[in-house]
């Protein structure tokens, strides 16, 4: 299969829903390949963290969104999107990373570790008081995540609930293909999540409180720091970016180790280990599929020259399965040796609440084994059909007894792990 024709392949509901044989349909042209007169997609891990740190290649700026996308600046979800540090190149960029950085400091994130414990204990009591079959995702994977990012936006626990549909509405606009039908659904979410935020911003000038919410508020009224979309742009991403991640690590780690019930074991005995875990959990099937870059200047990767204004696609997915860098790649193995998965990206756009999304797992794994040491899953979990944000819609679980390992449609094959 040419390039061109896996790339569709990719893109397709077969595709999203199951990327990896693809991948390697890919992966066999070489770490970069060229899938259209302006596309290359990589798959080498090498390749795709040089790529995401070179200066060469940026995000798609207003200029190029003019070019691929015209009538863009009409769509509430595309607009939101482009004004946040997620869709902006320095030094925009740099200058709003840097304001929002201060929520995200090594000991911010340290000091959250207790209340991520607590609130997970607390979620787990919920989850043994519940009738069975459990929805892991919304008793659990949801919750915890958006709990800790609303306490540090400073958003009301009272109004949570809201946001699980407003992001999954408006996270389709960052899948590499949307129809017509997802793009109105889409812009329903930003549109929500926008009028919800300018309320809160009023809310924090009259009354300014300890969080990020009030920070930002702070700097576009200190004058020329942020400009009024960027800073309801950049609250909108900052909620979105730091549950939906997490919540997809959260589902996809707990289906992984449920398959491998010997290193779920050892995990279980020694929460010590969790952080290799964590790691091995991103590299293994990460929720953060791909991302995207525009060259600038011509480069050569992978034995491929390419030329200015090419659409590069990354595969993180695939770059985490290169078996250049992880012998036996398909295998879980929390003992490898130097895992540094690219499911954060690199560079510039590195993740700002990565430190975060691990913490919170480190703590929820071993807890949710220690705690529920029947846990199994229950059921046939349904994924959603989403490639760039790779995760369950819905994933029943059984909390009492020990139930047989369940082979879930759709997920990576693995050994049933080494024996620690």
């Amino acid at each position: 299969m040419d390039p061109t024709d896996a790339l569709a392949l990719l893109m397709s509901p077969e595709g999203r829903l199951d990327p990896y044989p693809t991948y390697e349909r890919l992966r066999a042209h070489g770490p970069v390949a060229q899938a259209g007169p302006v596309f290359y997609v990589v798959t080498g891990y090498a390749e795709a963290d040089a790529i995401l740190r070179d200066a060469r290649f940026g995000v798609m700026d207003d200029a190029l969104r003019d070019q691929f996308m015209p009538g863009w600046r009409e769509s509430p979800a595309v607009l939101s999107i482009s004004r946040s540090m997620l869709r902006t190149n320095p030094p925009d960029h740099s200058r709003m990373r840097r304001l929002a950085a201060g929520a995200f400091t090594p000991r911010r994130i340290a000091a959250m570790r207790d209340v991520v414990r607590a609130q997970a204990d607390e979620l787990v009591d919920a989850m043994l008081a519940a009738d069975e079959p459990v929805d892991f995702m919304a008793a659990f994977a949801y919750p915890l995540p958006v709990g800790v990012i609303c306490a540090l936006l400073g958003v009301p626990a009272a109004d949570r609930p809201l946001f699980r549909r407003w992001a999954t509405d408006l996270t389709g606009v960052l899948e590499p293909e949307i129809t017509a039908d997802e793009l109105a659904v889409a812009d329903r979410g930003a549109t929500e999540l926008r009028g919800y935020f300018t309320e809160l911003v009023a809310a924090r000038r009259r009354a300014p409180a300890d969080d990020l919410t009030t920070a930002l508020v702070q700097a576009h009224d200190g004058g020329d720091r942020l400009s009024g979309d960027e800073l309801l742009a950049n609250l909108i991403v900052l909620l979105v970016a730091g549950f939906e991640t997490t919540t997809n690590l959260l589902g996809n780690g707990l289906v992984a180790l449920l398959e491998h019930p010997r290193a779920a074991a050892a995990l279980r005995e020694r929460p010590d280990l969790a952080p290799a875990y964590v790691d091995e959990l991103l590299r293994y099937d990460s929720p953060v599929q791909l991302t995207s870059r525009m060259s600038t200047a011509p480069s050569r990767y992978g034995d491929v020259d390419l030329p200015p204004e090419s659409w590069v696609i990354v595969l993180l997915g695939a770059a985490n399965r290169d078996p250049r860098r992880y012998p036996d790649p398909a295998r879980f193995d929390p003992w490898r040796a130097q895992i540094a998965p690219l499911s954060f990206g690199a560079g510039p756009h590195y993740c700002l609440g990565a430190a975060l999304a691990r913490l919170e797992a480190q703590v929820a794994f071993p807890l949710l084994l220690r705690r529920l040491p029947g846990l199994a899953v229950a059921g046939r979990p349904e994924r959603r059909v989403r490639l760039t944000l790779r995760g369950h819609a819905t994933l029943p679980v059984s909390v009492g007894r020990e139930a047989a390992p369940v082979t879930v449609p759709g997920t990576p094959p693995g050994a049933a792990g080494p024996t620690p």
